[in-house]
């Protein structure tokens, strides 16, 4: 299975979307939303912002290990 690391983030607060490239190496608990300045913080369960809010999981969650 190919690990994807291309993700679009959607901002819970205004709609907004924008693709990032998701870290190998870290998760990311943190993202501010270029739009309406909200900062995205994982949803309870969720190890970063891309499986809370990203329309793929992080490289771990996908490869099927633990994340962080």
């Amino acid at each position: 299975m190919e690990i994807e690391l291309v993700s679009t983030i959607t901002c819970p607060g205004c709609g907004h979307t924008k693709e990032e490239e998701m870290p190998t190496t870290a998760c990311q608990f943190f993202y501010q939303c270029d739009n309406c300045k909200h900062l995205l913080k994982p949803k309870e369960g969720d190890c970063c912002v891309y499986c809370s809010y990203g329309t793929l999981a992080c490289p771990p969650i996908q490869e099927g290990t633990n994340c962080c």
